[in-house]
């Protein structure tokens, strides 16, 4: 690859270029960061890109997501926009006209808690009033909650293993029987064993969803995509036939969801890779385990009740004993762990875990997603780990006026604790949980910074001493997630010699714009390895 020369920008990492530093010139050769100096370029000819006094960052990393999921909400029946159940109604008919035995009606996206035409949630027997003769699940926006209609019903229980799932995820009725909606490892269950997709389908919904990464800044992400496929061969075929055919500009990183032990024994006996192995641009991610819930259905471990519910703490999906025997076993083989843990007795659950010697924990980086209610106690165990929290600020977008309500006035301190966790010493990533949290990164610095909505509510953030400066927050979408990216080179999320040259230019610095105003900023050109993949021009 000839050498490049990026003229005339200016510099930003939260790191090494923070404050304005004046014009540079940057100098790449074989898809890395070969020289950064100061002043424009003497050099003339086409290798010569002006950058128009742009602002240079390196590209983002988004530590979590479910990718294949947003591209397939891209091709499949997308009810965000649904505000009543006739609407609904007639959007599926019109969606699937028509349907054969066998057939999936799918949707997402679905909030039937804001219908205008209805008081309750929908259940199965709302379903048959669409009169289609085949398998409905509508997924709820969060992706922690569905309604099934009795067809699907009747595969579940047919299912041995879906009766190990605590019936703390299956709602029933005052009779005892179920009434079609499932709760998070019941849904997730749901997802895996009878929504599989072809590779093709995958590649499709992949290819529809690639470009708005790139639009975003976004080239490295890490992704839990096997619920939305049911196959890792498939899953790791659509990926590495993209790269084959020169269409996979990003990097991804591959989770393997598991339920039980036995699925990552499974795992180990059949699949050669090991984390952060693989191929140049899709490598095996992290072993994902789900330990609790979500706090809006009440179902993520609490050591305490809940304000609003006090009849219940939420649920643990596994013993103490069984999370240390699966932590264990991928410490033992390679995998990194990433855990699923808002509660705080979920979180104690993943430390304790992660503790464990055979964890290996410094080595393999292991991770907890969310972590959105922690404790005192808990902030000093985790400053003795290794382990990376993965966190979501967008959420506090819709979210910060009901955290309160849910854990108590006593617990709110200690949620979304992102200041206090970096003073301790845990490093944490941003992160957008897409499709239901906002892909764009800008608004996750946004609300790390602000702690508030777009409108400025709460005046002065919602837990302000938990706030992140810009530096921080944008060093959490750069430079942190390279930590759990096991075995990769030249990969620092920094602007800096030899670095891989995955960069932005945007339209503002980011320590010259309004806080209030960091959403506004926008991404002009995304470049990976010194290739430009987007621009908005």
């Amino acid at each position: 690859m000839l050498e490049l020369i990026i003229d005339n920008v200016r510099l930003y990492d939260g790191q090494d270029f923070k404050r304005e530093g004046g014009i540079h010139h940057v100098v790449i050769e074989e898809g890395k960061i070969r020289n950064i100096r100061k002043g424009r370029t003497k050099e003339k000819g086409s290798h010569v890109v002006d950058g128009k006094e742009r602002v240079m960052t390196p590209a983002f990393h988004d530590s979590h997501m479910h990718f294949l999921r947003y591209g397939l909400m891209k091709r499949e029946l997308d009810l965000r926009h649904v505000t009543g159940w006739e609407q609904m109604k007639e959007e599926v008919r019109s969606h699937y006209p028509q349907m054969e035995d066998g057939d999936w009606v799918v949707g997402r996206g679905l909030d039937d808690s804001s219908f205008t035409d209805r008081e309750s949630l929908l259940q199965a027997k709302d379903l048959d009033e669409l009169h289609l003769h085949t398998y409905m699940f509508f997924l709820h926006q969060d992706g922690h909650e569905c309604v099934v209609n009795h067809k699907v019903m009747d595969l579940l229980e047919q299912e041995e293993e879906f009766s190990d799932i605590p019936d703390d995820f299956k709602e029933k009725d005052d009779e005892g029987n179920w009434t079609g909606r499932f709760k998070d490892t019941a849904v997730h269950y749901i997802k895996h064993h009878f929504r599989s997709r072809s590779t093709q389908d995958a590649i499709d919904a992949l290819n529809d969803g690639i470009p708005h990464l790139l639009k975003n800044g976004i080239t490295t992400i890490h992704t839990e995509d096997l619920n939305f496929i049911g196959s890792f061969d498939r899953l790791w075929s659509a990926y590495t036939s993209l790269e084959k055919d020169g269409k996979l500009p990003i990097r991804a990183y591959l989770h393997h969801y598991i339920f039980k032990k036995k699925h990552l024994e499974d795992y180990l006996e059949s699949h050669p890779f090991r984390t952060g192995e693989g191929t140049d641009k899709v490598k095996v991610g992290a072993v994902k385990v789900f330990l609790d819930g979500t706090q809006r259905l009440h179902t993520s471990a609490m050591r305490i009740p809940y304000k609003d519910k006090k009849d219940t703490a939420g649920n643990a999906v596994y013993s103490q004993q069984e999370l240390n025997d699966i932590v264990s076993l991928a410490g033992q083989n390679g995998m990194q762990v990433a855990v699923h843990a808002i509660g705080d007795r979920a979180v104690e659950q993943a430390i304790t875990a992660f503790e464990q010697p055979e964890a290996n924990t410094e080595t393999l980086r292991h991770r907890i997603i969310h972590a959105q209610t922690l404790g005192q106690d808990l902030l000093y165990r985790l400053e003795k780990l290794h382990t990376v929290i993965e966190t979501q600020p967008s959420f506090l977008l819709s979210e910060w006026d009901k955290k309160e309500k849910w854990v108590g006035e006593e617990l709110a301190p200690y949620c979304d604790a992102f200041k206090s966790m970096l003073n301790h010493n845990v490093p944490i990533t941003l992160s957008s949980d897409l499709p239901i949290g906002s892909l764009n990164p800008f608004e996750g610095i946004f609300a790390a910074v602000n702690r508030t909505d777009f409108e400025g509510n709460p005046e002065g953030g919602w837990q302000p001493q938990e706030k992140l400066t810009v530096d921080e927050a944008f060093i959490g979408y750069t430079s942190t997630p390279t930590l759990i990216e096991l075995n990769e080179e030249h990969n620092h999320g920094r602007l800096t010699i030899g670095e891989r040259a995955d960069f932005l230019l945007i339209d503002r610095h980011p320590l010259e714009v309004p806080e209030n105003e960091l959403h506004h900023i926008q991404v002009v050109e995304t470049w990976a390895e010194g290739e430009k993949f987007y621009s908005k021009n």
